[in-house]
């Protein structure tokens, strides 16, 4: 494990030749640029994603700088149910016949009012796609993980799902969730060493969501997705075999 790997980890090529990575998200943002990382260090990437337009840009973009395999999954977390999740393992495993790996970037800010003021369906929308939809994805692909040589698993976390903030709502009280979860599954897997679980806070960087979380910042100033690449595919790729159970930051 390098010193810092959230500053000075530096992927070699082919880092995940031959891996299956799912991605949730993958239309836009981090989730766009993570899938672009990891099809050109090697991965055929499952691009999940609940606009299909840009899903398709995102295959177009891999197919013309890659060789792998992606494939488009249009999916709407917000209406995940055991039974899709059931029918996407059955399609990940006939196209591909392993998982290696699955990025939780998919989600939902919600609206930044106190909690006295919170709507409930928003309370309700937030909560099922960043935490019930990652847990029935993580449930249903177990058994591909389990049978991969090293597999990881990663969930996007958040500075307020770490330490909670006034007006931050379900958002935050979600990515508390997301910590939780990280925890109990990397205890509960750690025994049989073949699956490593964490969690990945991106910071400020810019994307949509964040501009509709400070709708008076400069985009600009910010780091893009892109730039936080490094993490991502260390914490997906074979180099950071054992870490499991860590809170990182990129910044």
């Amino acid at each position: 494990m390098p010193a810092n790997p959230e500053r000075d980890y530096q992927p070699r090529p082919g880092l995940l030749d031959g891996r299956v990575i799912l991605v949730t998200g993958a239309g836009d943002g981090i989730g766009r640029a993570a899938a672009l990382a990891y099809a050109e260090h090697g991965a055929d990437v499952v691009l999940l994603g609940r606009t299909e337009e840009k899903l398709e840009a995102v295959f177009d973009d891999i197919e013309s700088r890659t060789k792998t395999r992606p494939v488009v999954v249009p999916a709407d977390l917000l209406h995940a149910s055991e039974d899709a999740v059931t029918t996407l393992y059955h399609a990940i495993r006939r196209e591909y016949a392993r998982l290696d790996g699955i990025l939780h970037n998919a989600g939902l800010l919600g609206p930044r009012v106190p909690i006295a003021d919170y709507p409930m369906q928003d309370w309700l929308d937030v909560m099922q796609v960043n935490v019930n939809a990652a847990f029935l994805l993580t449930r249903g692909m177990m058994p591909l993980l389990e049978e991969a040589p090293d597999a990881s698993i990663v969930f996007t976390s958040s500075g307020v799902g770490r330490r909670g903030r006034a007006d931050w709502g379900a958002y935050a009280v979600s990515k508390f969730a997301v910590e939780g979860l990280v925890d109990v599954l990397a205890d509960e897997l750690a025994a049989a060493g073949r699956i490593r679980v964490n969690s990945l806070n991106p910071g400020a960087t810019r994307t949509a969501m964040r501009a509709a979380a400070y709708p008076d910042e400069d985009l600009a100033t910010l780091p893009c997705a892109e730039d936080h690449m490094p993490l991502y595919l260390y914490l997906m790729g074979p180099d950071s075999k054992g870490v499991t159970g860590q809170r990182f930051d990129t910044s």
